[in-house]
């Protein structure tokens, strides 16, 4: 059993930072074993993909909206990922679920299905 604990969310003002924590733990846990991501889901809309990083670490990958704002990075001594956002937006504000999932070394999934545990979640707000 895997389990990932979100942390670091809050308000914040257009155009300000916050950067976002996972711890993740279980005795079965190492982060080179899994694919993390990270998902948000806003009120009454689905959940959706925000950035994803391969087991191994060398692959990021972003959806469009966050490109060039937002970085994904993981610190294996720590098994802790990170989210750092940049020149966050009111579209931003969603709840921010941090996610791992079983593949290849290669692959970063963007579907909520290939995902095997899941964290509680974590506010965002980005007032405008």
């Amino acid at each position: 059993q895997v389990q990932l604990v979100e942390s670091g969310g809050g308000l914040v003002q257009a155009g300000g930072s916050l950067r976002l924590s996972c711890a993740a733990s279980g005795h079965t846990f190492s982060d080179s074993n899994y694919i993390m991501g990270w998902f948000r889901q806003a009120p009454g809309k689905e959940r959706v993909f925000v950035a994803g990083i391969s087991r191994s670490g060398g692959r990021t990958l972003y959806a469009d909206s966050v490109k060039g704002r937002f970085t994904i990075s993981k610190d294996s001594a720590k098994n802790t990922i990170y989210l750092q956002m940049n020149s966050l937006k009111p579209e931003d504000t969603a709840v921010y679920y941090c996610a791992a999932g079983r593949g290849s070394t290669i692959v970063i999934f963007t579907t909520t299905t290939n995902y095997n545990y899941w964290g509680q979640g974590t506010q965002v707000t980005v007032s405008s």
